[in-house]
Protein backbone atom coordinates (compact mmCIF):
# COMPACT_ATOMS: atom_id res chain seq x y z
CA UNK A 1 0.00 0.00 0.00
CA UNK A 2 1.53 3.37 -1.09
CA UNK A 3 1.19 6.57 0.95
CA UNK A 4 -1.79 7.81 -1.08
CA UNK A 5 -3.75 4.62 -0.47
CA UNK A 6 -2.89 4.87 3.23
CA UNK A 7 -4.25 8.43 3.39
CA UNK A 8 -7.46 7.38 1.64
CA UNK A 9 -7.86 4.49 4.07
CA UNK A 10 -7.50 6.83 7.09
CA UNK A 11 -10.08 9.22 5.62
CA UNK A 12 -12.54 6.39 5.03
CA UNK A 13 -12.04 5.09 8.59
CA UNK A 14 -12.64 8.60 9.99
CA UNK A 15 -15.83 8.93 7.95
CA UNK A 16 -17.00 5.55 9.21
CA UNK A 17 -16.38 6.59 12.82
CA UNK A 18 -18.31 9.84 12.37
CA UNK A 19 -21.28 7.85 11.07
CA UNK A 20 -21.38 5.66 14.18
CA UNK A 21 -24.39 6.30 16.42
CA UNK A 22 -23.58 8.36 19.52
CA UNK A 23 -24.50 5.51 21.89
CA UNK A 24 -21.73 3.34 20.43
CA UNK A 25 -19.03 5.85 21.40
CA UNK A 26 -17.02 5.67 24.60
CA UNK A 27 -15.48 8.76 26.26
CA UNK A 28 -11.71 8.95 26.55
CA UNK A 29 -9.82 9.65 29.79
CA UNK A 30 -6.19 10.70 29.37
CA UNK A 31 -3.83 9.69 32.16
CA UNK A 32 -0.36 11.03 32.93
CA UNK A 33 2.27 9.26 35.06
CA UNK A 34 1.12 8.83 38.67
CA UNK A 35 1.61 6.92 41.92
CA UNK A 36 -0.67 4.74 44.07
CA UNK A 37 0.71 4.25 47.59
CA UNK A 38 0.25 1.67 50.30
CA UNK A 39 -0.37 3.13 53.77
CA UNK A 40 3.03 1.87 54.90
CA UNK A 41 4.84 3.68 52.10
CA UNK A 42 2.68 6.77 52.57
CA UNK A 43 3.76 6.87 56.22
CA UNK A 44 7.42 6.60 55.20
CA UNK A 45 7.22 9.34 52.58
CA UNK A 46 4.98 11.82 54.44
CA UNK A 47 5.02 10.84 58.12
CA UNK A 48 3.34 8.31 60.39
CA UNK A 49 -0.44 8.25 60.08
CA UNK A 50 -0.49 10.68 57.17
CA UNK A 51 -3.78 11.05 55.25
CA UNK A 52 -3.96 11.94 51.57
CA UNK A 53 -5.58 15.24 50.58
CA UNK A 54 -8.35 14.87 48.00
CA UNK A 55 -8.30 17.79 45.53
CA UNK A 56 -10.27 16.33 42.62
CA UNK A 57 -12.63 13.41 42.12
CA UNK A 58 -11.75 11.23 39.14
CA UNK A 59 -14.13 9.54 36.71
CA UNK A 60 -13.95 6.14 38.37
CA UNK A 61 -16.02 5.95 41.59
CA UNK A 62 -13.96 6.39 44.75
CA UNK A 63 -10.78 7.47 42.92
CA UNK A 64 -9.30 10.93 43.36
CA UNK A 65 -6.24 13.07 42.63
CA UNK A 66 -4.28 14.21 45.66
CA UNK A 67 -2.43 17.39 46.55
CA UNK A 68 0.58 15.26 47.44
CA UNK A 69 3.32 14.46 44.95
CA UNK A 70 6.47 12.33 45.01
CA UNK A 71 9.76 12.15 43.13
CA UNK A 72 10.34 8.95 41.14
CA UNK A 73 14.05 8.03 41.00
CA UNK A 74 15.76 5.49 38.77
CA UNK A 75 19.39 4.48 38.16
CA UNK A 76 19.93 7.26 35.58
CA UNK A 77 17.54 10.05 36.49
CA UNK A 78 14.52 11.30 38.38
CA UNK A 79 11.07 12.72 37.63
CA UNK A 80 9.82 15.26 40.15
CA UNK A 81 6.26 16.20 41.16
CA UNK A 82 4.54 12.98 40.16
CA UNK A 83 0.92 13.12 41.29
CA UNK A 84 -0.33 10.67 43.91
CA UNK A 85 -3.82 9.22 43.44
CA UNK A 86 -6.04 7.97 46.24
CA UNK A 87 -7.21 6.07 48.10
CA UNK A 88 -4.30 4.03 49.47
CA UNK A 89 -3.83 0.50 48.15
CA UNK A 90 -2.49 -2.77 49.49
CA UNK A 91 0.63 -2.43 47.34
CA UNK A 92 2.37 0.61 45.93
CA UNK A 93 2.06 0.96 42.16
CA UNK A 94 3.90 3.48 39.99
CA UNK A 95 2.53 4.08 36.49
CA UNK A 96 4.92 5.77 34.06
CA UNK A 97 5.04 6.55 30.34
CA UNK A 98 7.11 4.47 27.95
CA UNK A 99 9.51 7.38 27.33
CA UNK A 100 10.08 7.74 31.09
CA UNK A 101 12.06 4.48 31.01
CA UNK A 102 14.88 6.27 29.16
CA UNK A 103 15.07 9.12 31.66
CA UNK A 104 14.87 6.83 34.69
CA UNK A 105 17.17 4.17 33.25
CA UNK A 106 14.78 1.33 33.94
CA UNK A 107 12.70 -1.18 32.00
CA UNK A 108 8.96 -1.58 32.30
CA UNK A 109 6.20 -3.22 30.29
CA UNK A 110 2.50 -2.60 29.75
CA UNK A 111 0.56 -4.22 32.59
CA UNK A 112 -2.95 -4.05 33.95
CA UNK A 113 -3.35 -2.21 37.23
CA UNK A 114 -2.81 -4.60 40.13
CA UNK A 115 -0.99 -7.23 38.05
CA UNK A 116 2.38 -6.52 39.62
CA UNK A 117 4.04 -9.94 39.85
CA UNK A 118 7.51 -9.82 38.33
CA UNK A 119 7.48 -6.04 37.81
CA UNK A 120 10.59 -3.98 38.65
CA UNK A 121 10.91 -1.76 41.68
CA UNK A 122 11.67 1.94 41.83
CA UNK A 123 12.70 4.57 44.40
CA UNK A 124 10.15 7.11 45.64
CA UNK A 125 11.13 10.22 47.57
CA UNK A 126 8.79 12.33 49.72
CA UNK A 127 9.23 15.15 52.22
CA UNK A 128 9.81 12.80 55.18
CA UNK A 129 11.72 9.90 53.62
CA UNK A 130 12.25 7.52 50.71
CA UNK A 131 11.08 4.05 49.70
CA UNK A 132 12.68 1.46 47.46
CA UNK A 133 9.77 -0.65 46.24
CA UNK A 134 10.26 -4.34 45.52
CA UNK A 135 8.01 -4.12 42.46
CA UNK A 136 5.05 -2.20 41.13
CA UNK A 137 6.58 -0.15 38.31
CA UNK A 138 4.41 -0.45 35.18
CA UNK A 139 3.36 1.20 31.96
CA UNK A 140 -0.43 1.08 32.11
CA UNK A 141 -2.00 -1.13 29.47
CA UNK A 142 -4.69 0.78 27.62
CA UNK A 143 -8.11 -0.35 28.77
CA UNK A 144 -11.83 0.40 28.93
CA UNK A 145 -13.73 0.60 32.21
CA UNK A 146 -17.39 -0.33 32.01
CA UNK A 147 -20.25 -1.81 33.99
CA UNK A 148 -21.50 -5.35 33.42
CA UNK A 149 -24.56 -3.83 31.76
CA UNK A 150 -22.30 -1.87 29.40
CA UNK A 151 -20.39 -5.07 28.60
CA UNK A 152 -23.62 -6.73 27.46
CA UNK A 153 -24.49 -3.67 25.34
CA UNK A 154 -21.10 -3.65 23.62
CA UNK A 155 -20.94 -7.45 23.30
CA UNK A 156 -17.72 -7.85 25.27
CA UNK A 157 -16.65 -9.37 28.59
CA UNK A 158 -14.21 -8.68 31.41
CA UNK A 159 -10.64 -9.60 30.49
CA UNK A 160 -11.26 -9.53 26.74
CA UNK A 161 -8.96 -7.50 24.49
CA UNK A 162 -10.40 -5.48 21.62
CA UNK A 163 -9.39 -2.93 19.00
CA UNK A 164 -10.56 0.66 19.26
CA UNK A 165 -10.94 3.28 16.56
CA UNK A 166 -10.19 6.92 17.29
CA UNK A 167 -11.52 10.04 15.62
CA UNK A 168 -9.96 13.15 14.11
CA UNK A 169 -7.26 14.10 11.63
CA UNK A 170 -4.74 11.83 13.35
CA UNK A 171 -7.22 9.06 14.09
CA UNK A 172 -6.46 5.39 13.74
CA UNK A 173 -6.79 2.03 15.46
CA UNK A 174 -5.27 0.82 18.73
CA UNK A 175 -5.13 -2.92 19.39
CA UNK A 176 -4.69 -4.83 22.67
CA UNK A 177 -7.19 -2.72 24.61
CA UNK A 178 -8.34 -4.60 27.70
CA UNK A 179 -11.94 -4.67 28.91
CA UNK A 180 -12.40 -4.11 32.66
CA UNK A 181 -16.05 -4.81 33.39
CA UNK A 182 -17.58 -4.78 36.87
CA UNK A 183 -20.37 -3.06 38.74
CA UNK A 184 -18.08 -0.47 40.33
CA UNK A 185 -16.82 1.12 37.10
CA UNK A 186 -17.91 4.09 35.02
CA UNK A 187 -17.73 3.88 31.21
CA UNK A 188 -14.44 5.34 29.98
CA UNK A 189 -11.47 4.35 27.83
CA UNK A 190 -8.15 5.06 29.55
CA UNK A 191 -5.13 6.01 27.43
CA UNK A 192 -1.89 7.54 28.63
CA UNK A 193 -0.71 10.93 27.40
CA UNK A 194 1.67 9.46 24.82
CA UNK A 195 -1.06 7.32 23.28
CA UNK A 196 -3.53 10.21 23.29
CA UNK A 197 -1.03 12.62 21.72
CA UNK A 198 -0.19 10.12 18.99
CA UNK A 199 -3.85 10.07 17.93
CA UNK A 200 -4.60 13.74 18.65
CA UNK A 201 -7.05 12.92 21.45
CA UNK A 202 -8.13 15.06 24.40
CA UNK A 203 -10.57 15.09 27.27
CA UNK A 204 -13.60 15.56 25.00
CA UNK A 205 -12.67 12.76 22.60
CA UNK A 206 -14.39 9.42 22.20
CA UNK A 207 -13.63 6.05 20.65
CA UNK A 208 -15.56 3.10 19.28
CA UNK A 209 -14.86 -0.58 19.73
CA UNK A 210 -14.05 -2.43 16.50
CA UNK A 211 -13.63 -6.22 16.44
Amino acid sequence: MDKYEAVIKLIMEAMKTESEPKESRIPVGVSNRHVHLSQEDLDTLFGQGYQLTNIKELSQPGQYACKEMATVCGPKGAIEKVRILGPVRKQTQVEILASDCFKLGTNSEPKMSGELAGTPGITLVGPKGSVQTKGGLIIAQRHIHMSLEDAVKFGVHDGQTVNIQTEGARGGIFSNVAIRANNSSSLECHLDTEEANAMGLGGSSSITIVK
